[in-house]
This record gives C-alpha cells, structure tokens and sequence, in this order.
C-alpha cells in the first residue's frame, strides 16, 4: 500500500497553536474574575453607575466625586427640585433650571406668592398655591402654562405625564380636574360634602384618589376616595369606595401603580385600590423629616423628643415592615428617589440604598443646607447662594 494514501486517508489533528492556548486561558481567567467582581461589588457595578457615567461624563469632579459650585441667583428660601438630572429652581419671581456644570436652560419671569414644585422624574409641575398660574417643564423648557385657574390646592404629575389639580371654585368645597399627557381636560370632579386637600391619579392613568378632610360627631376626620377614571362630561361622580384615614393631619400624598401612600403627623397609611389599608404608627415619636419619593418605600426621620440630634431613619416597605437606623447628628435635609436615601448633616453628606446600608459618604459638603437626589444615586447640595452635583 502507498504511504501517501496511508497519510491522506488518517489525518492526525492539529494541536492548538501556543497563542490559542493563551488566548483561551486569559478568556477563562476573565470570566472568573468578572464573576467575582459582580458578587463583591454588587451594589457598584450596576445600571446606576452607567446612567451617570452617560449623564454627567462631561462634569470636572475632586476626588471626592463633587463638581465645582455655581451660582443658583437665588436664596435658601427658593423652591428646588432635580428635573431629569438638571436643577429647578423656583421663586416668587422666576423659574431657572441649570445643569450640572451651571449652564441655563430655562430663566422664565413668573408672578407668584407661594411657589411649589412637583415632578415625576422628566416632568416638572410649578404652581402658585393659593394662585391661579402653573407651568409645566420638560425636555429644559417651559411646554405648557396656565394662568386662568382659580386658588390651586395641590398639583400632580403620574408617570405617564398626566396632570392632576385641585382648586376651588364657586359653589363647591372643592374640585379635582385631570389632564392628559396634552393637558387637554379628561375629567373633573366636584365635591360638596367635604373639603379637598389633595389628589392624584394613578401611574397607569386609570384610578384617581382624592384626599378629604371634614368632621366625624365633632371629630376632624381625613379620608380617601378612589375613583375609575371617566371622561364624562359630569362633573358629579361617586367614588368607588372610601376609606377612613382616621383623625392624623395628613401631610402629602402620592399615588403609585396600585396604592396611595398618605404620610400624616402620626403614622402612614398605605392603601391599595381595592381599599385594603396598612397603616404604620408612630404616635409616641415626633415625625421631623420625610420623604416618599423613594420606589414602593417611604422615608421618616423620627424622634422621642423634638428638639436635639437623637433619631432614627424609618424605611417602609409597602407591606408595613420597616427597617431603622439610628441618627446621632442634627440632620439638615433628607431625601429619597429610586433606591438610594440621602442624609446631609452638618459635618456629612451619607447616602444609603433602600435597606439603609452605606452607599457612598461626601466629608466636605461647603455649607449646604439642602440635598436633592437623583434616581441614580447622584446628588445636588444647596447652599445659601450655590449648588453642586456630586457623582458617587
């Protein structure tokens, strides 16, 4: 037989060359160390780091992770809020909006007496309580504004951008009108039995809850109705069901997928759309503090004694459950957004995640007042005449 078909008809295999060998190990050594680092630093490599990564790639930062300050043109007495990512800045006499590094999107000439903001993340809400003027910003400008309503209560934006306001208006003790995401009037709703304090529609757009507040034989009693949105043209609807919030003065409210939290002086009530509440009490403690910007939990900075620095940070969970931790500084501000809570003290900036384990800690906070949170973790501090984003 001929050794060369011998050789053709049986092949030996090839052995890998030297570089695919130690291309292969370092490939296998990569995911073993990408796997590792995943579990370690859990909480650091995630879509938040991105996000802010993206966001604020073009901002000069210390080691500290801290911009430089820039003037805000006004005073602590100013009303602020983040507006997707950007500061909002709102007196009696203008609405600016400036972005990290100070630049000015937004210098609007406004008229108002008590100046209120509210947002849902891109969109801002900014009314004169008690006034009847109220503009809507997003994308960095001004998109809609009103300045024909009668005496604005409240003011809400759901997360699809629809807008719900309460006012007074002649004949009624109060009424509730809901816009679509065009602020074209989608219902409107008027009570005569009992006073309106507050309301909000649902981030499906789908159930409308309405705060009132009356007496109960000689009792002052709050309560909240629940409502199927309705575009119909009348304006006497009758709620779904009630519920009785008991005798607390409640201080804010927000309407969720599918429950109202209702934060008063002495407890938090959470109900749900079929009526079912849970309420946390805390009626042997003062309530200093608070936040329910936080998603599914709110925030209270509670203590035995209203004055002095000894409190504990309350987190609840929409189940009623709560986890603490115990403040021993005087806190100056408090916020919560997405899952990050931020405690500014006069010493220190802290933010925790939502089961109040440390998450990032900023020394030199320069004499702010005031922190705002960002759902990313990233922070802007408040001082008498400046602002500064801090980046984690």
């Amino acid at each position: 037989m001929d050794d060369t078909n011998t050789k053709q008809s049986n092949p030996q295999p090839k052995q890998p060359k030297f570089i695919v060998r130690v291309l292969l190990f370092l490939l296998a050594l990569a995911v073993v160390i990408g796997a590792v680092a995943v579990v370690v630093f859990r909480d650091r490599l995630s879509l938040d780091n991105i996000k802010r990564w993206i966001h604020y790639r073009s901002l000069v930062l210390n080691d500290s992770g801290q911009a430089d300050s820039f003037l805000y043109g006004g005073n602590l007495e100013d009303t602020f809020a983040v507006l997707d990512g950007d500061l909002l800045v709102c007196s009696t006499s203008s609405i600016s909006l400036y972005s990290g590094s100070g630049t000015q999107y937004v210098d609007l000439t406004v008229s108002m007496e008590n100046p209120v903001v509210t947002t849902n993340g891109s969109l801002a809400a900014v009314y004169d309580a008690g006034g009847s003027s109220l503009y809507v910003l997003g994308q960095r400008e001004v998109i809609w504004s009103t300045t024909n309503l009668s005496s604005i209560l409240s003011a809400h934006l759901n997360q699809n951008g629809q807008l719900t306001v309460v006012s007074q208006s002649s004949g009624y003790k109060g009424t509730v009108t809901v816009y679509n995401s065009s602020y074209e009037k989608l219902m409107s709703v008027n009570l005569s039995t009992a006073y309106v304090m507050d309301a909000a529609l649902s981030d499906d757009g789908k159930t409308l809850s309405i705060l009132n507040v009356g007496q109960k034989d000689g009792v002052f009693t709050s309560s909240l109705a629940l409502y199927t949105l309705n575009t119909g043209d009348s304006g006497d609807f009758q709620p779904n069901l009630t519920c009785d919030l008991g005798s607390s003065v409640v201080l804010e409210t927000r309407h969720t997928l599918s429950r109202v939290w209702s934060i008063a002086d002495r407890n938090l009530s959470i109900t749900d759309h079929q009526g079912n509440t849970t309420t946390v009490d805390w009626s042997d403690m003062h309530l200093k503090r608070y936040s329910l910007a936080g998603t599914d939990y709110a925030v209270a900075l509670l203590a035995k004694y209203r004055a002095g620095s000894q409190g504990e940070l309350w987190v609840i969970a929409e189940d009623g459950t709560h986890k603490s931790l115990d403040i021993d500084q005087q806190v100056l501000s408090l916020a919560a957004s997405g899952r990050y809570i931020a405690v500014l003290t006069g010493s220190s900036l802290n933010i925790y995640t939502r089961d109040l384990k440390p998450y990032a800690t900023l020394d030199s906070t320069q004499g702010a007042r005031q922190v705002l949170l960002m759902e990313d973790g990233s922070a802007i501090l408040i001082s008498a005449d400046s602002a500064s984003f801090y980046v984690p």
